[in-house]
């Protein structure tokens, strides 16, 4: 094959994901082998170009590269175990979310059975796919089997390669998860506050956007003095910290939204001062985290 074919590959599960990434193969030219559960959802792939395998057996023989993309790894399991046989001189691709451990257990399954496996974290949503130039996707595994298959990745999204160990792509994809979701909870937890007091999401978009956006100046800032072990209390103070969160509880109670998620805040902020930490900036919370307390 040319350097300027494209290498053709097989995507197996064709959730809204699954089938991003097989229609932003076609489009890059890639003849794509698909399989699904439910062959049903495979119809408008195969309209396009795709091939639909009879069997994930056949799916399996058909290419060297193979993508997973399932809801996680024990999803993996049920599909591949038994049928281990034809992962032989495959090249498996995991791209579907799992814990670290668990990624790297399904790694060493995977290797045992006859292929070389990378596990990946996208960091995008369907939308994402096929738009390498914004967006990017985490791996990790063997060296040369990621080089060997860079250009094909790349379609996706920007491949950003974490190292040998399969479990760090799926730490990173977790690190974002982490911010992500309690993010997000954060931004209904204040909607939910605009709603009680006859606002509209619309009515503080500007200024949720405003916010998100001013965290960036935080990040970096904290970053650094986190890892030199520099708590001082001499930008911020969690005593006043503990004030404010503590409004904020207060503010959700008087307008009757739910406050589970400010109450775990202040829960927080609250061992903090317990540990005798008032004085300190509020960053001393992730030594509290990191050791579980």
């Amino acid at each position: 094959m040319s350097a300027s074919t494209p290498a053709p590959v097989t995507v197996i599960g064709l959730g809204p994901m699954g089938a991003a990434m097989v229609e932003a193969f076609l489009e890059r030219g890639h003849e794509v082998t698909v399989w699904n559960r439910t062959p049903a959802r495979a119809e408008p792939l195969v309209a396009r170009g795709a091939r639909l395998a009879e069997s994930i057996e056949a799916a399996l023989g058909t290419n060297e590269l193979v993508i997973l993309s399932l809801t996680d790894y024990d999803a993996m399991d049920a599909l591949l175990k038994p049928v281990a046989g034809a992962l032989t001189g495959r090249t498996v691709v995991n791209l579907s979310s799992d814990t670290p451990e668990r990624t790297r257990e399904g790694a060493r399954w995977v290797t045992a059975a006859g292929a070389e496996f990378l596990a990946g974290g996208v960091t995008t949503p369907p939308s994402g796919i096929g738009a390498p130039e914004r967006t990017y996707t985490f791996y990790s595994g063997p060296r040369d089997a990621f080089d060997r298959h860079r250009d094909t990745l790349g379609v996706l999204t920007r491949p950003d390669y974490r190292g040998e160990d399969p479990g760090l792509a799926a730490l990173m994809y977790q690190i974002g998860m982490t911010m992500f979701w309690t993010s997000m909870l954060s931004y209904w937890q204040a909607i939910a506050l605009a709603d009680a007091h006859g606002l509209k999401a619309a009515d503080v978009l500007s200024h949720a956007r405003e916010t998100f956006a001013s965290l960036d100046m935080f990040t970096p800032f904290y970053a650094e003095r986190i890892d030199a072990g520099n708590h001082e209390g001499d930008v911020d103070r969690l005593a006043m910290g503990t004030a404010s969160v503590e409004h904020v509880l207060h503010t959700m109670k008087d307008a009757g939204v739910d406050t589970t998620l400010p109450q775990a805040v202040v829960d927080l902020f609250r061992r903090g001062m317990a540990e005798g930490g008032a004085a300190d900036s509020f960053s001393g919370l992730v030594e509290l985290m990191k050791a579980g307390k």
